[in-house]
């Protein structure tokens, strides 16, 4: 009965052991996600102030918008990242919807020649927005009791 006991205490630490060390394997690979995601979008920074102060401007305002909404992408994955440490590493699922939201608006930008296409995108848009607001609501009702 104790060498039971015992060998369960051992199963448990050994479990404890490796989830810790998955959890640290994770938490390394997200900071480095992180770093990168910020060099990109300091490159992106760059860009935007040579596009400023350039005088021959030889992209179109699709371009422009799209690097725009992919500096915004970085932004969020960035605090994406960011709320995962602060909550106790959780991601909040409202974040993955800002960033699904936005990567769609980015697809509509940049691919808007065929109109069926368009539409499914703006519906997929549509259900991101309604997941957002059914999570909200339920939240404050959560807040609320």
């Amino acid at each position: 009965m104790e060498s039971r006991k015992s060998e369960k205490k051992q199963h448990i630490k050994q479990h404890v052991r490796l989830s810790s060390i998955l959890q640290l394997i994770l938490n390394i690979s997200l900071v480095l996600l992180a770093v990168t995601l910020s060099v990109l979008m300091i490159e992106e920074i760059i860009y935007f102030v040579q596009y400023a102060i350039s005088l021959e401007n030889s992209q179109t305002n699709y371009e422009l918008l799209e690097r725009i909404l992919i500096f915004f992408l970085y932004f969020e994955f960035i605090a994406l990242i960011v709320k995962y440490f602060q909550e106790d590493y959780h991601f909040p699922l409202r974040y993955f919807l800002y960033i699904g939201i936005t990567a769609m608006v980015r697809l509509i930008i940049v691919y808007h020649d065929n109109a069926m296409q368009t539409l499914l995108y703006t519906c997929s848009i549509l259900v991101l927005v309604i997941s957002y607001y059914i999570i909200s609501s339920a939240a404050s009702k959560k807040d609320k009791f």
